[in-house]
This record gives C-alpha cells, sequence and structure tokens, in this order.
C-alpha cells in the first residue's frame, strides 16, 4: 500500500468501541484522529478557536472550546488522558516557578491526572526537556511517579512511523502495567511518497520565490554553513515542518524546486500531507491559521501507532502489584529510543 492510500485508509475515525480519551491542549486534532481511527471514544480541549473549528469539522468526537485551569473539573470518566502541554522554559529570570508556575501546562495535565486516575496516560512535548529543561522534567516525573504510576519517556523520529518527515519529539507514558512503545517500521516515506503528484501544481503564484527572495536564502544558507540547498527532496524525508518554516518565507523556509528551475514554498495541503493528515482533513480559517494548526501537531499516523499500543495495553490488563510499584526507583533513567 503506498503513503497516500496508508494515510486516507487507516485514518478515519472508527466507530467508538467504549474506551474513553480525554484530549487536553488537542490543537486541530492530530492526535485524536490516530486514537479515533482505532475507536477510542475522544473530548478534546483547546483554547484556539480555528483550532476548535477544524477538529470538529473532521472528528467524530468534539472539542471544547476552553482555556483550562488547574482548577477544571471534568464532569466525566476518561480511561485515557493525552495532550502535549505547552511548556515555556523557565529562566532564573522567571523565578523557575516549576509546577507552580501556571504560564505552562503541566500544572492543568498533572491536576487532570490526579483527578481522574485514568489507567493509562500520555503526553507529547519536545526534546529539550530532556536537557536544557531537564531539571523541571524530573520534577513532572516525580509527581506523576508519586500518583502510583510507572513512568517510560522515548524520543520517537515521526519518520520511522510512517511519516515522511525527520520529526523528533519526546513521548512520555505513565501506566500500572507492562506497557511497550510501539516498534518502528522499515520503510522510510519520502517527499516524492506525499507529494510528488502535487509538486508541479501552483495555485498561488505569490509562493513562487523571487530572485531577490532567492538571494535572501542562498545568503541564509551561507551563513548557516549548509552544505546542500535546504530545499525539499524526492527520495528524501523531509525536514521538520514547523509553524514558522512552512507559514512564512523565512530563510530555512520549506520549499520544492520545480522542473524550470524555479523554487516555491509548500501548499497548505502538502504541509499537511508531510505530517500524514489525510486529503479529507480539511483545516479552518486562514491559510496562516491553517499552517499553524499544522506546524503544530502531532503527526496522525505516528499518533494511530501510540494509539495502537496503548489499545494493547489496555486489552492485556495487566497491572503491577502494589509492592511492585512501590519498588520503583524515586529518580529516573532516561530510555531513549
Amino acid at each position: 500500500m503506498n503513503y497516500l492510500d496508508k494515510i486516507n485508509h487507516f485514518l478515519q475515525p472508527a466507530t467508538p468501541e467504549g474506551i474513553k480519551v480525554l484530549d487536553l491542549f488537542a490543537g486541530c486534532g492530530g492526535l485524536s484522529l490516530g486514537f479515533e481511527a482505532l475507536g477510542f471514544e475522544v473530548l478534546g480541549y483547546e483554547k484556539d478557536t480555528k483550532a476548535v473549528a477544524t477538529y470538529n469539522r473532521n472528528l467524530r468526537g468534539e472539542c471544547c472550546e476552553e482555556e483550562l485551569t488547574a482548577g477544571k473539573n471534568y464532569e466525566a470518566d476518561f480511561d485515557v488522558v493525552i495532550g502535549g502541554p505547552p511548556c515555556q522554559p523557565f529562566s532564573v529570570g522567571g523565578h523557575q516557578k516549576g509546577l507552580d508556575d501556571e504560564r505552562n501546562g503541566f500544572p492543568i495535565f498533572l491536576k487532570a491526572i490526579e483527578q481522574l486516575n485514568p489507567q493509562i496516560w500520555m503526553f507529547e512535548n519536545v526534546r529539550g526537556m530532556l536537557y536544557s529543561n531537564k531539571w523541571y522534567f524530573e520534577e513532572i516525573v516525580s509527581r506523576l511517579r508519586s500518583m502510583g504510576y510507572v513512568i517510560e519517556h522515548r524520543l520517537l523520529n515521526a519518520v520511522h512511523f510512517g511519516v515522511p518527515q525527520k520529526r523528533e519529539r519526546l513521548f512520555v507514558v505513565g501506566h500500572r502495567g507492562k506497557f511497550s512503545f510501539p516498534k518502528p517500521e522499515n520503510k522510510v516515506c519520502t517527499v516524492g511518497d506525499a507529494i510528488g503528484d502535487l509538486i508541479e501544481i501552483t495555485e498561488d503564484e505569490t509562493k513562487i520565490l523571487t530572485a531577490s527572495m532567492d538571494r535572501y536564502v542562498a545568503n541564509y544558507e551561507k551563513a548557516s554553513f549548509c552544505i546542500n540547498p535546504r530545499d525539499l527532496y524526492f527520495d528524501k524525508p523531509a525536514r521538520t515542518l514547523t509553524c514558522r518554516n512552512i507559514a512564512a518565507p523565512t530563510g530555512d523556509m520549506q520549499r520544492v524546486k520545480l522542473k524550470d528551475g524555479r523554487r516555491r514554498r509548500i501548499s497548505v495541503r502538502e504541509a499537511a500531507r508531510l505530517q500524514s493528515f489525510p486529503d479529507w482533513f480539511e483545516f479552518s480559517g486562514t491559510e496562516a491559521n491553517q499552517y499553524y494548526q499544522i506546524g503544530n501537531a502531532v503527526p496522525p499516523m505516528l499518533a494511530w501507532h501510540l494509539a495502537t499500543s496503548i489499545k494493547e495495553y489496555l486489552s492485556r490488563g495487566e497491572t503491577f502489584t502494589k509492592e511492585t510499584l512501590q519498588a520503583q526507583p524515586i529518580g529516573y533513567q532516561p530510555t531513549l529510543f
């Protein structure tokens, strides 16, 4: 099955099977879509109006538009809690308040876990949490472990899970049994697999790079010591898609080279495919809104793999004994993929 057939076949909301999932900071629904495709019943929360509109336009479950606080009371029970809590880096100048600082989403996420006591939970964040903000990550892990969870984490690269993009993110899972992270696929999908049929289609001439933009890019790449132009190459996966490098004509913008030698920025649909959104998935808001929703999303195909592992865990129904849980170390040892 080729890449397009795969994302359009597997990433379809399925009939709910009774396993309830709460998706906090849900964005436009990339993570939720992977779970819905496997029959999970998902309720999302997101504060961005346009992202909520996209979510409710495409997914079976509902996304509530709300700016969450740590005092939020969830009126239903959930088997699984997932999400991508926003996390501002805390400098000394910011007083390093950690979990007492509600400028970030982790106090909200932790309070939800404490209140709902789900069977398993998962959050996604940038890899920097293991390095520049390691002290904060340790604080989060310690608090969650005190709630009785076994905690494991991996750095997962989306390119290993059917996504034509090198995108490395931290995934942390808390459970009470024998959970296993998904195994990587053998085949690597490329830019050509994802958008080869769209490359020569230019619907917006303003996305064609002008001579001055080409010079700007060349100067940027020279200053950045780039060996090769940072174009998208048909036989390779894409670089990490970010809000900035797909929404604006920056020096490191995601761009394709046309047969006539010109280059252009990628379209919303091309960006969506490189993030593994199926073609039926439609985005709401302005073009800039749509690019930002795509750049912020967890690739749905990677979400599908993670949801598969969580579904397998729940189906086994295995749990550690109280004594085993108490034997878990207070500290943590990074286990990186």
